[in-house]
């Protein structure tokens, strides 16, 4: 079976095969890719059995991570959830995963990683790979009505809270404005610092915004005219992403971010999503688990698989993320942002 490489950002056949496959997320599309190159330099190709005069009909997707802090590597796909395979037979999908295993040997990379969504007839089915993450993972059932979906959230975490943000008077804008994204970013400051992280570059979503257009939103409330919450969401097909959120923790008590998820999904009901994609959370986030589990979601676990294989191991690292999260948490913002410009694009 042969395998070809391509790059999709260049390849006429990819956006339509993202648009009609349908394990394709918003992941897949090329407003997400370039997004990933403009930003930090990542190179998208996929591998495909499909020769150059035929229409794509499967396809592995990755981006090439090219670092000399973290080593060169390619990804499916950095900063994404997931991304899974778009492949629907067997055969096939051994094929790619061969010659993503024979590439990463001649070109020496470090490892590949694919990031399914499933576990069916994923790359646990191969010795070469293994597990090296696991995530926890919700996705919102949008299908029935509203006042269903409603009755289905937690009374007391979501419902009663709703009620109490609905008589605080917030006020709530949605758009891409730049206006909105520096109100975003002041947020993810606060936030970032708060988790004794550094932030991700400004300009990462000053680009998401360019490139997917419409199929972005920043929903934000205010309190008095100051910025509280804010959610960035994505829409692909008849799903909707939620993929950052930001929040000031002195104002938790008008319940912000409750009222952003349930405008988000009006909205998103609005204009026919059957799912709302939660997206991952980190297994040890016990509290976000428990967030994101009160809108009805079932969970579920996402695991991350390398070639070659090897074990993670993260305690002796421990005294290191310790050190950085103590100084995230000092450092001025200037300082702290330029951490980031620098940083992430070393760890997608």
């Amino acid at each position: 079976m042969n395998v070809y490489q391509i790059d999709p950002l260049k390849d006429n056949r990819w956006t339509e095969f993202v648009e009609t496959h349908p394990q394709s997320s918003i992941f897949h599309t090329t407003g997400w890719l370039q997004a990933l190159q403009s930003t930090y330099g990542y190179e998208p190709i996929a591998f495909t059995t499909n020769e150059p005069s035929r229409p794509l009909q499967n396809a592995l997707l990755f981006a090439k991570v090219s670092s000399w802090l973290t080593g060169n590597r390619i990804v499916s796909l950095p900063f994404s959830d997931h991304c899974a395979p778009l492949v629907d037979r067997d055969a096939t999908y051994a094929a790619l995963m061969e010659f993503a295993i024979t590439q990463a040997k001649l070109q020496k990379w470090k490892y590949v990683e694919i990031r399914p969504l499933s576990s069916s007839g994923e790359p646990e089915r191969s010795a070469a790979f293994s597990p090296a993450e696991t995530f926890a993972f919700h996705m919102v059932d949008l299908r029935p009505e509203l006042g269903a979906l409603l009755k289905n959230f937690h009374k007391s975490c979501v419902q009663r809270k709703l009620t109490k943000a609905e008589k605080e008077g917030l006020q709530y804008s949605v758009g891409r404005s730049e206006e909105l994204i520096e109100k975003f970013y002041r947020l993810l400051l606060v936030t970032r610092r708060r988790h004794q992280l550094p932030p991700q570059p400004r300009v990462w979503f000053r680009n998401l915004v360019r490139t997917l257009g419409d199929n972005l939103q920043i929903h934000l409330v205010s309190k008095d005219s100051q910025p509280i919450a804010t959610i960035l969401t994505l829409r692909h097909k008849k799903t909707l992403v939620y993929k950052y959120g930001c929040s000031d923790s002195q104002y938790n008590k008008y319940g912000g971010t409750i009222l952003l998820f349930w405008r988000a999904i009006q909205e998103a009901k609005a204009w026919g999503a059957e799912s709302f994609d939660l997206g991952r959370s980190e297994s040890s986030n016990s509290g976000l688990i428990e967030f994101k589990g009160h809108w009805g979601a079932p969970l579920q676990q996402i695991h991350y698989y390398r070639y070659p294989a090897q074990a993670w191991v993260t305690d002796g690292a421990g005294w290191k993320m310790r050190l950085v999260h103590n100084a995230c948490s000092r450092l001025p913002d200037p300082v702290l942002q330029s951490i980031g410009n620098v940083l992430y694009r070393h760890v997608g």
